[in-house]
């Protein structure tokens, strides 16, 4: 069956695929448009087992929700500038929204959602083949309530924090703001804990074992009766929780109160409770290893051969 230039075009725009790899397909499959995306999907599986060894610690962590479920997720490849391409972009909200939609509980599980281009897997398959890079969905958590996301720096961190509100004040503008405000506050000042409360007791109790060690090394403490050093070690786990406790922070756009000082005026000023519940935030490529290559060499590489 013959093909056309138009049908290698329709094609292209069809796949994303390169000129020559569409027109390649279309020759292997004798002009079957239906059997070309096919090969073309098949490509994308080698092209995805061939790339699968390759450093993916780049692309972007990303966040939405809707009136009732959050998700947030990262989505990895070999290098950053892919975070700015809108195969990429489309495939990462797809992933998001099959996560929303589906409830997967694994990534395998999510792979195996519709997102809308056949499967998540499939349409991984076809982006890895289409951009030319390993591509990966590395974790997700989807979380059910009141939820605000919040994306900084294009994709370079992440958070999504979850509220007990009545759903209905939660489409306030005013809340919608303070919303927002504390999921920043999340991305900026990265809290480990939501409250003091929530600090586990070997963690407490390592910090007061070395803030114990550290008043030790310090002569001018040797003379000092207990119930004083008690003190301060009390002293330095109010700092301690003021820094790693989300509620305990100052708050950032307002140095003068705390985040929870923030949450309790914004309740009185809608007249309805408001409390924080939950907060995830997610760093691009953390913990990951990370491509340490000299491209002036790998360039000169390609060259000689």
């Amino acid at each position: 069956m013959a093909f056309t230039a138009k049908d290698v075009q329709s094609l292209r725009e069809r796949t994303g695929c390169g000129m020559m790899d569409c027109k390649k397909a279309l020759t292997e499959a004798d002009g079957d448009f239906d059997r070309a995306i096919e090969i073309l999907r098949e490509r994308g599986l080698a092209a995805q087992e061939k790339k699968a060894g390759r450093i993916a610690a780049e692309g972007v962590v990303y966040a939405c929700s809707d009136e009732n479920v959050g998700v947030i997720l990262e989505v990895n490849s070999e290098t950053d500038f892919v975070a700015k391409n809108e195969k990429f972009m489309s495939f990462v909200e797809a992933a998001a929204n099959a996560v929303v939609k589906f409830n997967p509980a694994t990534v395998e599980e999510l792979l195996a959602c519709d997102g809308g281009e056949g499967t998540i897997e499939e349409m991984l398959r076809e982006r890895i083949l289409t951009i030319g890079e390993n591509i990966k969905i590395r974790r997700f958590e989807r979380v059910e309530g009141v939820t605000v996301p919040y994306i900084h720096m294009g994709g370079v961190y992440a958070t999504l924090v979850k509220f007990d509100v009545d759903p209905a004040i939660a489409k306030n503008p005013e809340f919608i703001t303070f919303g927002k405000d504390i999921a920043m506050q999340v991305a900026a000042l990265s809290p480990q804990f939501l409250d003091k409360d929530s600090v586990p007791a070997e963690v407490i109790d390592k910090e007061k074992e070395i803030r114990i060690a550290q008043l030790k090394e310090d002569p001018k403490n040797a003379n000092k009766p207990q119930n004083i050093l008690e003190k301060i070690i009390l002293g330095g786990l109010g700092k301690y929780y003021k820094e790693v406790c989300l509620l305990e922070q100052p708050f950032v756009k307002d140095g003068d109160m705390s985040v929870a000082d923030y949450v309790n005026k914004t309740s009185k000023a809608l007249g309805t409770p408001i409390s924080v519940t939950k907060f995830l935030r997610y760093e691009k490529g953390e913990g990951l290893e990370k491509r340490n290559e000299d491209f002036a060499a790998e360039v000169a590489a390609q060259i000689k051969h």
